[in-house]
């Protein structure tokens, strides 16, 4: 008798600890959302780590060379050098749609 009494107390016990494992908010949904927020960290990481690596080449550019000045002069600022001639192309205006073509009047029919 008194076995089955400490048989059932464990059994109760081990519910108590699965269910605070699987069901309770502190229990593996934590687990598994907090594993799914490292992953998208991650990947925003590679991103901005990559970003990063783009901006330090880009300045290291900027001071090693001259050339990179100029196209960054040109590009950004409109810089046109000394026997350069700029030609700027404007696109042409939109056409007009055709105009509609007047509505047909039905001859309505007076009786007195």
């Amino acid at each position: 008798m008194m076995t089955r009494i400490v048989a059932g107390l464990l059994l109760l016990a081990l519910l108590g600890l699965q269910y605070r494992l699987w069901v309770s908010p502190d229990g593996m949904r934590d687990v598994w959302r907090l594993e799914k927020a490292i992953a998208a960290q991650k990947e925003e990481n590679g991103r901005l780590k990559e970003r990063n690596s783009r901006l330090s080449a880009e300045v290291r550019d900027l001071k090693e060379g001259r050339a990179a000045i100029e196209e960054h002069a040109r590009t950004d600022l409109g810089m046109v050098g000394a026997n350069e001639t700029f030609f700027q192309v404007v696109p042409g205006a939109p056409a007009a749609p055709p105009p509609a073509p007047p509505a047909k009047r039905t001859a309505q029919a007076t009786t007195r």
